[in-house]
């Protein structure tokens, strides 16, 4: 689900916030707004950029690589 969620809306951050990275998710969030506003969408644009290549590792993975990396092993970013 997450990386479903990082695909279509990586720039808001959600998929973290799904894998209880509240921080990161903030991060996300306030970067993707704040840079949009600034920027006319570009700073968002490359927010949903990480957000894409997050998915992609995400379904990529195996179930228990995916469970060892990002639950038990606690990795929030790539």
């Amino acid at each position: 689900m997450a990386g479903v969620v990082a695909i279509f809306f990586g720039a808001l951050g959600i998929h973290k916030f799904i894998l209880g990275y509240n921080k990161e998710g903030l991060i996300m969030l306030i970067t993707s707004v704040v840079l949009s506003i600034f920027t006319c969408g570009i700073g968002a644009s490359l927010a949903g950029l990480v957000g894409l290549i997050e998915g992609i590792i995400y379904l990529t993975k195996t179930d228990a690589e995916f469970y060892n990396t990002y639950q038990a092993g606690e990795k929030p970013w790539f």
